[in-house]
This record gives C-alpha cells, sequence and structure tokens, in this order.
C-alpha cells in the first residue's frame, strides 16, 4: 500500500476491543453490539459502562456505576469562578479544552494502575456535561444550575443548560443522541487522545488534546455548519435550486458523504427518525427541510457524476439540536459531551492492553522534502554574509 501523503487512512496503528466500523454494509459496533440495538434498548449511562468495561452492566452494577456518575457531577466552585474571568465571546471548545486540562490541577493523578484510571474516566464523563453548562450560564450572565441527583445524563445536562427540566420523550432523544455519539473507532480526536496517552500522560491530558483535536473544522462543527445551510436556505421550495447551484459550483453539501461508509450511516438513520419525531412536536420546519436536502443532493449527485451519496452523522442531529433549543456553538462541545466516554475507553486500552501489546509510543516515520545542500548540510553563514 502506498503509505506517503494519505494522512493514515487505512494504515492499522493498534487492535482495538472497543469498536467497529463495516463501512460497506453501514454497521457500527460497539464492543460486540449494533449500534442499532442499543440505541433501541440501552441507554448512555450502561452504553457508556459497556464502552469502558467490555460487558453491558448488571443492574447492581449499573447502579453503582451510576451512584459515582451523580457524585462526579460537581465541578471546584474556583473552576466556574475562573470561567466569569474569560471574555463572554470565547469558543466554547477553547474554554471545554482548558477547564479539562485544569481538572488534573483539582484531582489526584495516580494513573499506575486501571481501576484507577476507571475513577479518572467517571470523573470526566460526569463533570464535562458541568463544565459545558456552566459556561453557557455563566457567558448569559445567567446563575449557575447545580446537577440534579435526581435526573439521568442527558437530563441533567439539558436542564442545567436551560434551567428547564425536558419532558420524558426530549431526554430520550437526547439519550439516543449521547449513544451514537460516545465512540467511532480511530478518528482524528480518538487517535490523539491515544497518541497522548501512548507517552503515559494522564486521562486529563489525552482528554483535553482530543478536544482540541475535535475543534478543527474537519473532524468536529459540520452539524453547525448543516444547521447554518438550513437557516441560509430557510423554505422548503427553495431547496433545490440552491443544492443546484452549489453543486454546480462544486461545493460540497454539508451533511453528505462520509470517508468510511459506502451507504447510509446508521447513526443518520436513527438521528433522522428523531428529528422527525422532535419536528412534529415542535411544529419547527427543520426536518423537512433537511429531508428534501437529502433527496435533491442524492438526485443530483447521480445526475452529475454517477455516484451514489448518503447522509452522516452530521446532516440530521443539526436540526435535532436546533429544535432541543441548544445554541449552535455549543454542538460540538455536545458532541463532546458523547465522546469522552469513548476517549477514556481508548485511552484505559492504549495503557492496559492486555490481549495484544504494543510499543509504548507512536512515532511514525516522516519523508523529508526540504532544503538539502549534500551530504554534510548546508554551510552556516555568519549573519553579516547572509544576502
Amino acid at each position: 500500500m502506498e503509505t506517503k501523503n494519505i494522512g493514515l487512512r487505512g494504515i492499522e496503528v493498534a487492535d482495538t476491543r472497543i469498536s467497529n466500523i463495516d463501512g460497506e454494509r453501514g454497521k457500527l459496533i460497539y464492543r460486540g453490539y449494533d449500534i442499532l440495538e442499543l440505541t433501541k434498548n440501552s441507554t448512555f449511562e450502561e452504553t457508556a459502562y459497556l464502552l469502558l468495561y467490555d460487558n453491558l452492566p448488571t443492574r447492581q452494577q449499573l447502579d453503582e456505576f451510576n451512584t459515582k456518575l451523580i457524585e462526579a457531577r460537581f465541578i471546584p466552585k474556583q473552576m466556574q469562578k475562573n470561567m466569569g474571568n474569560w471574555r463572554k465571546d470565547a469558543d466554547p471548545m477553547d474554554m471545554l479544552q482548558a477547564f479539562v486540562a485544569a481538572l488534573a490541577g483539582y484531582y489526584d493523578e495516580e494513573f499506575a494502575n486501571k481501576e484507577a484510571s476507571y475513577d479518572k474516566a467517571i470523573n470526566l464523563i460526569a463533570k464535562v456535561p458541568t463544565i459545558i453548562a456552566s459556561w453557557n450560564r455563566i457567558r448569559n450572565g445567567l446563575e449557575i444550575v447545580d446537577p440534579d441527583p435526581a435526573l439521568s445524563h442527558a437530563a441533567n445536562f439539558l436542564y442545567m443548560m436551560s434551567g428547564e427540566k425536558p419532558d420524558p420523550e426530549v431526554e430520550r432523544i437526547f439519550d439516543v443522541c449521547l449513544i451514537l455519539h460516545a465512540d467511532h473507532t480511530f478518528n482524528a480526536s480518538t487517535f490523539t487522545a491515544r497518541q497522548v496517552a501512548s507517552t503515559r500522560a494522564h486521562m486529563y491530558s489525552a482528554c483535553s488534546a482530543a478536544i482540541g483535536a475535535l475543534s478543527g473544522e474537519l473532524h468536529g462543527g459540520a452539524n453547525t455548519e448543516v444547521m447554518k445551510m438550513l437557516l441560509e436556505i430557510g423554505d422548503i421550495n427553495k431547496v433545490e435550486e440552491w443544492i443546484k447551484e452549489k453543486m454546480n459550483a462544486g461545493e460540497r453539501i454539508m451533511g453528505m458523504g462520509h470517508a468510511v461508509y459506502k451507504t447510509y450511516d446508521p447513526r443518520a438513520q436513527v438521528l433522522k427518525e428523531l428529528s422527525r419525531k422532535l419536528a412534529e412536536k415542535t411544529k419547527d420546519p427543520w426536518y423537512a427541510i433537511t429531508e428534501k436536502i437529502e433527496t435533491v443532493t442524492i438526485t443530483e449527485m447521480k445526475s452529475q457524476k454517477g455516484r451514489d451519496i448518503y447522509p452522516n452523522v452530521d446532516l440530521y442531529s443539526a436540526s435535532l439540536y436546533y429544535m432541543l433549543k441548544i445554541p449552535m456553538d455549543l454542538n460540538t462541545p455536545i458532541f463532546a459531551i458523547a465522546r469522552v466516554v469513548g476517549w477514556a475507553a481508548h485511552i484505559i486500552e492504549e495503557k492496559f492492553a492486555e490481549a495484544a501489546p504494543k510499543p509504548a509510543l507512536y512515532r511514525p516515520k516522516a519523508t523529508y522534502v526540504g532544503k538539502y545542500c549534500g551530504p554534510e548540510g548546508c554551510e552556516y553563514k555568519t549573519l553579516d554574509l547572509r544576502k
């Protein structure tokens, strides 16, 4: 295989037991379980346990796991006070990256054994939603809403963000969104987390680095661009003309196509139905406009280029979050609420892989294409001799 200049695409760098993608068949597997099966029957908390511990929990194990999550939801008051010193228009992903890294200054960083790593993972999973919700309240001049121990992980974030407890249908919709985003094999942010963990850096550092990778527009943030597209179109009757104009100009339609899936992204399949249900509840037009974008883009791609194209996870998640009244610039941080589970699971696997030990440190090779002045290198000239 040609390995130069392909961004490690197709290069197997490690074994994993955590998740798998079958791009040809449109399958996403968490620890052996089909994502469609989990979204029908599981909860985010149960799925988080599965990704961390490699098995679905017993009732007692799930109760104990939930108790630990609930106890870990609060973040230090000093941290919230420090948030108040930030610019109110600061990027929420910069804020999240900074305060996840800052957790290391508040909590013990013993990382010598696997059990301690699980405690760190639970601490992160519990605190990331509180960090994001606290920032959203602070930047809007609102009082911080403390976590409610009676609420689920999904419901608690919506409550802390808005100050209103969601109804059961909205809670379940958001819960399923979190399940769908919890892991996706070696994407850019997950590989970043594993690469940093391979240096024996602690979990907060590795997850902070992953958040930095997720903040880049080529990885996170695509559903925000989808929502901007929906707002720009604004009317279902304008979709066809808009799509044709963009495609004729050679521009990409956000939310369509995927680097791995060669058929319908299974996450998009679930999100499409959730968006439809929520639109029926809110009477918003965004589902109908999104569905029209999908059908027109598929038709035009087939007509213009003879290729098939399908929605990815971002197409329908955009309208879902918008109808849930989540600020658009929180879409990527919300992705992190779910994906921190996968990051933590991969960090633990990277550090404590038992089935297939690997070298302790990633060190890929680069091809030097810079200046070459001969076997001894370039001659150094003093400042006064340079022209």
